[in-house]
């Protein structure tokens, strides 16, 4: 490894060391009460995604594998990530939760044109990998 790359990475590991480090000090200032609050949650979170969220990832890779073509599996994976992420992360503006009558400034954007905004922008991408990828293949068969 160059020794550049060795001190990209050495700083890239420091950075986030550092964010980490200030994120369990925010946490653990949070107080007993709600640090006890938080805990249901988190186990929550480590149960919706070990129980359902990851075997759902590897039943749709083994399809995906069996039914897709090789230089297609790179667009597709990286289409399924990013766009699962960001919907994950997007439902509870999606489903306005937390919306109120009496305060029309809470959820005032668009949200749901934004996420196809992204959902193009990621299929754009998925669409340019796997041409790249068939172009590769291409060039080698």
């Amino acid at each position: 490894m160059s020794t550049e790359l060795r001190l990209v990475r050495t700083i890239m590991a420091a950075l986030g060391a550092l964010v980490g480090l200030y994120g369990v000090v925010r946490f653990l200032g949070l107080g007993w009460t709600n640090l006890l609050a938080t805990l249901p949650w988190l186990a929550g979170v480590v149960v919706v995604h070990d129980g359902v969220l990851a075997p759902l990832v590897v039943v749709a890779g083994v399809a995906a594998a069996r039914t897709l073509p090789a230089w297609s599996r790179p667009a597709a994976v990286f289409a399924v990530v990013v766009l699962g992420a960001v919907t994950l992360v997007a439902v509870p503006v999606l489903g306005r939760f937390g919306a109120k009558a009496d305060n029309p400034t809470l959820l005032d954007r668009p949200y749901a044109a934004g996420w196809v905004g992204v959902a193009v922008l990621v299929l754009v991408a998925a669409v340019a990998i796997a041409v790249r990828g068939r172009r590769k293949g291409a060039a080698r068969g």
